[in-house]
C-alpha cells in the first residue's frame, strides 16, 4: 500500500533543523546484563505521580529479565519487583483511579513478554509501594497454547487510557485491544479486537518494499502512547515509522516514515543506500519510545540517538534534541521507552522526562542500562 501521510510531515533530512544538545539531571543505578546482574536491562519507564504529596511520585521501569525497578525522584531504588517463573517484563504504563473493588487504585500494568500476559501492581498511596494484584490465571494476549508462547511472538508495547490496554505483538504487526476487569480486588482482561499494521508497502515509484528480517518476523511495534485528547493511539513501527491511528474508526496515517523506508536490502539484510529512493524522514531505525507532554508529541530515534518533537494537535515537526554527557550524568543512546509528565514535582517544575539510556557509562567492561531523569525545562520548549 501506498502511506498517506500526515499533513506538515519531514520527509527528508535535508534542512533539518540542528539537534538541540541537553543534559540529563540524573540517574538510575546502573543496570547489568548479565548472571551476576541478574539479567536486568533497563527499557521501558512511567511515572506515576503522587496525587496529594508529589515529593512521593515514583518512576518506575521495567529491566525484563530483572522484574520492575521503582526509584524516587532523586533515582534511588525504592523498590525491586521480580518476574514470576518464566517472566520478562517489556513495558509499563499507569493508569488512575481504575475501580477496584469499592474504591479506585492507581495501577502500574507491565506486558510480561515471556509468559504473554499483562500483570498490575496496586500503587499505595499511604507507602508508594506496588503490590501484585493479578488475577490468578490471566488469560494468554496472544498465543493460542503454552506451546505457542515459548515461540515468543507475545505481548510486547503498551499503551493505557482508562479500562483500555492496546498491547503489540513481538515479531509481527498485530495490536490487541483489551479491556480490563476488577474481579474481586484483583484485575484482569479480556480482549476485544485486533488490528494489524501493513507488513509490505507500495512506493510511490511503483515496487513494493518491506522492511528485511529474520524469516516469518515481521515489523513489529513497541513504543506507543494514547492521546486521550483525540482518542488517538501513536504507535511506533520500528523499522517502518510512527503511525497515528484513530481508536474509533481505526483509520491510520504516517506522522514520520524511517530514514530508511523504500530502501532495497542487499545480502544479510544490509542496506543499499547507494540506490535509496529518498522516501523517509529523518527518523533513523528503530523508531522506539512515545511519550506526550500538553502540546507536544516526542518520539525516540534510535539509530542516531535523537528525539525528534512533533505538535500534539497538527503533528507537525517543532524540533529535535540529543541528550550528551553532562556533569551529573553521561548522555542517552539507542533509547527504547521514554516517558513524560507536566506535573510540577519537586526539582522539576515544568516537569519531568524520563528516558531509557540502552549504553549507560562507564560500565567497567559490562554492558550496562538505566535510566535519565530530564528536567523539561531545558528542551526549551515552554
Amino acid at each position: 500500500m501506498t502511506l498517506p501521510v500526515a499533513s506538515g510531515t519531514a520527509q527528508a533530512a535535508e534542512g533539518q533543523p540542528a539537534d538541540r544538545q541537553i543534559t540529563a539531571r540524573t540517574e538510575t543505578p546502573a543496570l547489568f546484563d548479565d548472571e551476576a546482574g541478574g539479567d536486568a536491562d533497563a527499557d521501558d519507564p512511567a511515572i506515576w505521580v503522587h496525587p496529594r504529596d508529589r515529593a512521593r511520585s515514583l518512576v518506575i521501569g521495567t529491566a525484563k529479565n530483572g522484574g520492575l525497578r521503582v526509584y524516587d525522584l532523586a533515582g534511588r531504588e525504592v523498590q525491586a519487583i521480580p518476574t514470576p517463573a518464566g517472566g520478562r517484563f517489556n513495558n509499563v504504563d499507569i493508569v488512575t483511579g481504575f475501580r477496584l473493588g469499592k474504591s479506585t487504585a492507581d495501577l502500574a500494568v507491565v506486558t510480561d513478554r515471556g509468559r504473554d500476559q499483562l500483570r498490575f501492581y496496586r500503587i499505595d498511596l499511604a507507602t508508594s509501594r506496588l503490590r501484585d494484584v493479578t488475577v490468578a490465571d490471566p488469560p494468554l494476549l496472544f498465543s493460542a497454547d503454552q506451546a505457542e508462547v515459548q515461540e515468543q511472538a507475545t505481548g510486547y508495547g503498551l499503551a493505557l487510557r482508562g479500562d483500555l490496554a492496546v498491547v503489540s505483538r513481538r515479531h509481527t504487526t498485530r495490536l490487541g485491544f483489551f479491556r480490563l476487569r476488577a474481579h474481586g480486588g484483583k484485575v484482569g482482561y479480556a480482549r476485544r479486537e485486533t488490528l494489524d499494521l501493513p507488513r509490505s508497502f507500495r512506493l510511490p515509484n511503483g515496487t513494493t518494499w518491506q522492511p528485511c528480517g529474520d524469516p516469518g518476523e515481521d515489523p513489529q511495534v513497541e513504543g506507543m502512547v494514547i492521546d486521550a485528547r483525540a482518542n488517538v493511539l501513536y504507535a511506533s513501527q520500528e523499522d517502518v515509522g510512527l503511525w497515528r491511528i484513530d481508536l474509533r474508526t481505526k483509520r491510520r496515517s504516517i506522522v514520520e516514515r524511517v530514514a530508511e523506508y523504500g530502501v532495497p536490502y542487499g545480502a544479510d539484510c544490509t542496506l543499499d543506500t547507494a540506490h535509496d529512493p529518498g522516501y523517509g524522514g529523518r527518523i533513523r531505525a528503530d523508531v522506539e519510545g512515545a511519550t506526550l507532554y500538553e502540546d507536544y508529541l516526542l518520539v525516540s530515534s534510535q539509530g542516531d540517538s535523537r528525539f525528534y518533537v512533533y505538535d500534539r494537535r497538527t503533528n507537525r515537526p517543532l524540533s529535535s534534541f540529543a541528550v550528551v554527557d553532562g556533569p551529573a550524568t553521561d548522555g542517552v543512546q539507542h533509547s527504547d521507552g521514554a516517558a513524560a509528565t507536566s506535573a510540577r514535582l519537586p526539582g522539576y517544575p515544568k516537569g519531568l522526562l524520563v528516558l531509557h539510556d540502552g549504553e549507560n557509562t562507564p560500565d567497567d567492561g559490562r554492558v550496562s542500562t538505566d535510566f535519565k531523569f530530564v528536567d523539561w525545562r531545558s528542551l526549551g520548549l515552554r
